[in-house]
């Protein structure tokens, strides 16, 4: 069964999503859930252990050997992705029980974990394929699958955003399957390692460089990267608690990793930043996002909507890393995928609480939780620790390898925006703080803990925000040995 594990990481919860569905009955479609989540994290953690000490990994579907058939390649950079993305699942699914019970009716909540299984599978399979038409085809069932989800919400609103992120992600999608339309038409090939063999070849023609653009464009859309964030704000707002948790701490990363993917290892390093001067378009665009999103995170009133500004800013971090083209700045944009999904998971978990008791996340709403709810509200102050990048917690490492990258270039500025995003994050993150501990609560609300069932996932991911802060060896040697791999320095 271990030989066959890449692929049956996406098979298996691609059979469970219409399980989950047709058993119609909420609490048997969450133990399916559950237990799809648990089948992925095991084969993620499985993976990237045996990438690490023997390389690559090449599974071919059907027998057919490449480029003929399709292929699943796992290397330490999907292996990574996929952990995380396994990781949060795993989370989500007990966190949603108890939360979706509370924010959708019950006649949609096998539903919801059906649209949850196949998000979680497209996903996946974004990371693990090594064909790129296979890339459009597991993007589209995870975007379809979110839109879904974001559907669900509650407020009126979530609609609204759904459709918006709807337009946005299909015109993404769109910009991405006609890059990819150009280089099958140049090269004959929608293989990953035989496009990398070609493209070369075709370099010099106009059709190349236009591909590499729409593809640009497709996937930061995708990612969310500034000025292409519009969707994210209002879609992360209006999900329900579980939803936003995991596209958070998720659907984003995938994004960046495909950025990864497309232009270290297919187009290539010389192509993507020597002709095509891809740093030139990323690392402006990050810095803004980093300054520019955080400014409007402080006079946010809503405190998801806060985060969704931050997860924003965010991006920039791990876009700003990628702009470097370097070991240094690489092993900083590959780790800030891992911590920023810790970090942001703890952080709408804990949001995901207060809306459970309070039945809101507005500001004028949290009078006083640091007493009602200390440990909802603990978990958020050290995701918030976090996110401002405080030492001994995963922030910290992320900023600081940021810096190095930084300053190994001579770019003191780009430092310097580092250090004022962190000044940034600081503030708004005090605001939620202020109001927390600092003002009285109404005595006549009666707000209590949340239940264990969502502080325990919840808390999961707050230990994970100090362990890997303290002790980020793994992470950190994780991070270093795909840099190197996407770099071309090692297989």
């Amino acid at each position: 069964m271990t030989y066959h594990l890449p692929v049956l990481l996406v098979v298996v919860p691609l059979v469970a999503a219409p399980i989950a569905a047709l058993l119609n009955r909420p609490r048997l479609s969450w133990a399916v859930a559950v237990a799809a989540t648990l089948w992925a994290l095991y084969a993620a953690l499985e993976l990237l252990s045996q990438t690490m000490a023997a390389g690559a990994i090449h599974y071919e579907l059907g027998g057919w050997a490449a480029p003929y058939g399709i292929e699943y390649v796992v290397d330490p950079v999907n292996a990574w992705v996929v952990v995380i993305v396994a990781l949060i699942g795993a989370l989500v699914a007990p966190y949603a029980r108890v939360s979706v019970e509370r924010e959708i009716t019950e006649d949609r909540i096998p539903l919801f974990y059906a649209a949850f299984i196949l998000c979680l599978t497209g996903l996946l399979g974004i990371a693990v394929t090594g064909d790129v038409f296979n890339v459009f085809v597991f993007l589209e069932i995870s975007s379809l699958s979110a839109y879904a989800l974001i559907a669900l919400g509650s407020d009126r609103r979530a609609l609204t955003a759904s459709f918006q992120y709807l337009i946005m992600g299909s015109v993404g999608a769109t910009f991405i399957v006609i890059g990819i339309g150009l280089m099958y038409v140049m090269t004959g090939t929608l293989n990953m390692a035989d496009l990398a063999d070609r493209l070369p070849e075709v370099s010099g023609t106009r059709t190349i460089p236009v591909a590499f653009t729409f593809l640009t464009v497709g996937i930061t859309l995708k990612l969310a990267l500034f000025p292409l964030h519009l969707w994210l704000p209002n879609a992360y707002t209006y999900a329900p608690s579980a939803v936003t948790a995991f596209i958070a701490s998720t659907a984003t990363k995938v994004g960046v990793y495909l950025l990864l993917r497309f232009f270290f290892t297919i187009f290539g390093v010389t192509f993507s930043f020597d002709v095509m001067q891809l740093d030139r378009i990323l690392m402006p665009l990050a810095l803004i996002a980093i300054v520019t999103m955080s400014l409007v995170a402080i006079y946010q009133e809503n405190v998801k909507r806060l985060l969704a500004y931050s997860s924003v800013a965010q991006i920039g971090y791990m876009v700003l890393g990628i702009s470097f083209a370097s070991v240094l700045g690489l092993t900083a944009g590959i780790l800030h995928l891992f911590n920023h999904a810790l970090m942001k998971g703890a952080l709408f978990m804990s949001m995901g609480c207060v809306m459970y008791r309070v039945g809101s996340v507005r500001l004028e709403r949290m009078h006083g939780l640091g007493r009602a709810m200390p440990w909802t509200m603990a978990a958020f102050v050290v995701g918030g620790l976090s996110l401002i990048g405080v030492p001994f917690t995963v922030g910290f490492i992320s900023k600081w390898y940021l810096v190095q990258a930084a300053l190994e270039q001579g770019m003191w500025p780009v430092a310097g925006v580092v250090l004022l995003g962190s000044l940034l994050a600081l503030m708004y993150v005090w605001k939620v703080v202020e109001v927390a501990y600092f003002r009285e609560a109404d005595p006549e609300l009666g707000i209590s803990e949340a239940p264990l069932s969502l502080l325990a996932p919840t808390w999961v991911l707050v230990l994970g925000n100090l362990y890997f802060g303290i002790n980020a060896s793994d992470s950190v040697g994780i991070a270093t040995r795909a840099a190197e791999v996407l770099l071309g320095a090692l297989s």
